[in-house]
């Protein structure tokens, strides 16, 4: 029977999922539901894909053929081929068919280091992470996150694999200097000891988290994963699990994505934000229709494909985006958004940044105060005066008759001596 979405718009959706394993559970299982709800879909190899850049559209080939019209697509893109599925999910995107989670956000996801990164910008709370990459630096790292034991991760890894507990500083320092040998590259983070061997695993589709189970390790192994043995259980989390879940795949441009997340002493920590996770461990562990809700969800929310925001917005010359903060001199703080005289210089508030808190499109009557963030589209030069000018220098300057010279020597503090410069900072010879 087709589903209430698919009634009201009087047509049902055609949906390809992308997938290199469709006998797979997860495969069926969504390609069961869309099924059930009246909806035409098919299974369609990433890698049979060719990106057609020759025409005046964008378009796509399969199997060397035009490929027909899709309504949405599903990503299930696996870790191998995580380049190529990114640029057919791209290539989607530039049609404006509708995908549940964007390229960048899958491309983001994969690399662990990258996907900290972000994270950390909007203060999600995390184990405590670093990475370097010079011999000499890898042991005061190791002190950074609390010292041994220390969990030793490689950038790009699943289902547990390339994650290792080094128990003690010498041990951790030798697997690091090993795993660089080989040029892998790995992170550092802090061992957290209150979670026992065990993580949460939040499914979120969209604005909620539709499952949940909780994940516990087989025996002496700290690795909760289901492929490496441990066993899983239903859950109800807590709204502070279930908001930091939501908000860390909304971050990562994901809008169907598995969020591990530990119980640490003062909250959630997040490990991994997965952008194709498995259904099978959670459908079973919950014994709900996790597969229907992911269907539902792209069902409601065809008609809006991904746009890339910047990009649209910045075609009109003189015109672009760009993010205001309000600082304790602002005369704005204090101000209503209507009183600001944003309206007047030609800006549009899109979203007010208090905090962790996001405000969509926000009224007249919000009050600024001082550490918010609006992120704007208006007239850039508008704008250029109200954000902190950095000194740059505008003209090239002349070759100086001596190019390559030592340079004048800093004054330094006088509590502080000189540091011989081994190197420059930034690339290479």
């Amino acid at each position: 029977m087709p589903s209430i979405g698919a009634i009201l718009r009087g047509i049902t959706l055609k949906l390809a999922i992308l997938s290199r394993a469709p006998r797979s559970y997860s495969t069926q299982r969504l390609r069961t539901a869309a099924a059930d709800r009246g909806h035409t879909v098919k299974v369609l190899n990433t890698l049979r894909f060719g990106i057609d850049l020759a025409g005046d559209e964008p378009d796509l080939q399969f199997r060397g053929k035009p490929l027909s019209t899709y309504d949405a697509i599903l990503p299930r893109i696996g870790n191998s081929v995580t380049y190529f599925g990114t640029a057919v999910v791209r290539q989607f995107e530039q049609m404006d068919v509708y995908t549940p989670n964007t390229s960048w956000g899958i491309a983001n996801s994969r690399d662990k280091l990258r996907a900290t990164q972000i994270l950390s910008r909007h203060q999600i709370g995390m184990p405590a992470t670093t990475f370097v990459r010079d011999r000499a630096d890898v042991i005061p790292a190791i002190e950074r996150v609390g010292g041994a034991p220390v969990v030793i991760k490689l950038l790009e890894g699943t289902q547990g694999i390339g994650v290792i507990l080094a128990p003690e500083l010498k041990v951790a320092e030798a697997i690091i200097e090993t795993l660089q040998s080989t040029r892998q590259n790995v992170l550092i983070q802090r061992f957290v000891k209150e979670s026992k061997g065990r993580d949460i695993r939040a499914l979120v589709v969209g604005d909620r988290v539709v499952a949940a189970m909780r994940r516990v390790a087989q025996g002496d192994e700290f690795r909760s994963n289901v492929h490496r043995g441990g066993s899983v259980e239903m859950v109800r989390l807590d709204p502070e699990f279930e908001k930091v879940a939501v908000r860390a795949a909304q971050i990562m441009g994901l809008r169907v994505a598995g969020v591990d997340m530990l119980e640490g002493n003062d909250g959630p920590l997040v490990m991994e934000v997965n952008s194709s996770p498995g259904l099978e461990g959670i459908e079973r562990a919950t014994n709900l229709d996790v597969a229907g809700a992911i269907i539902d969800y792209i069902d409601n929310q065809v008609a809006f494909p991904e746009i890339d925001v910047r990009q649209r917005l910045t075609v009109s010359t003189g015109y672009g985006v760009a993010e205001i903060q309000v600082g304790e001199a602002s005369d704005m703080v204090g101000r209503s958004l209507g009183e600001s005289g944003l309206r007047e210089r030609d800006i549009t508030a899109l979203t007010l940044h208090k905090g962790t808190q996001v405000i969509p499109n926000p009224n007249a009557h919000h009050v600024l105060e001082a550490g918010d963030r609006l992120l704007c589209f208006g007239k850039l030069e508008e704008m250029r005066s109200m954000i902190p000018r950095r000194k740059r220098r505008q003209k090239l300057k002349k070759l100086p008759a001596e190019p390559i010279h030592e340079p004048a020597e800093a004054p330094t503090h006088p509590s502080q001596g000189t540091t011989p410069v081994y190197g420059g900072d930034a690339g290479g010879s």
